[in-house]
């Protein structure tokens, strides 16, 4: 991705986190990123080929951001230590990562019309798999394929609460321990 690909897609995704989806047009893009008019066009000619870059760059953050989980997480993992990890990550995700939350959160939304996003939004689950369920086994999950679906249908649920209504006490790191021993266990804790 060269330089003003990244320029283009970073102001998008800053419209789409300040702005909403209905406000997503070349144009905004255009002055969000201090550029002439018609650049964003001439890279993406639809609007869906701009969401599609849009969500690629998302998904590329997200991967960063769990790589730097990873690099967080020491082995032998605790559970313990896992929510610690997680739950600073969802807190930063609501918080400072505000913004790229609020655009994925719009991309995803758009996908529910869009198939060419809903595979490639697959694809990045599947991407995102490959090193948390391996995590999630040695934390003792019966299954890990399940444990990762439950895992990020719980964080999912907690930015999305506390972007559409802040709690000035947000602590996720006490909802995920909470539940986590659920998760991993496949029963109800």
């Amino acid at each position: 991705m060269d330089d003003r690909q990244r320029q283009i897609l970073d102001a998008a995704i800053t419209v789409l986190g300040t702005r909403g989806p209905r406000h997503l047009t070349h144009r905004a893009v255009d002055d969000q990123a201090g550029l002439p008019t018609g650049s964003t066009s001439n890279r993406y000619r639809t609007r869906e080929a701009l969401l599609a870059g849009v969500l690629d760059r998302v998904l590329d953050a997200e991967a960063a951001t769990w790589n730097r989980l990873a690099t967080d997480l020491h082995h032998p993992i605790h559970p313990d230590t896992f929510a610690t990890v997680v739950g600073a990550l969802v807190h930063h995700l609501a918080h400072d990562g505000r913004v790229l939350t609020l655009a994925r959160l719009a991309i995803f939304g758009e996908a529910a019309h869009q198939p060419a996003l809903q595979r490639r939004i697959a694809h990045g689950q599947a991407t995102l798999a490959t090193w948390a369920t391996p995590v999630l086994a040695s934390l003792g999950a019966h299954h890990p394929t399940r444990a990762l679906r439950l895992l990020l249908a719980l964080i999912d649920g907690l930015l999305n609460n506390q972007l559409a209504n802040p709690d000035p006490a947000f602590d996720p790191t006490t909802a995920i321990g909470t539940v986590l021993p659920a998760i991993l266990t496949g029963h109800e804790t």
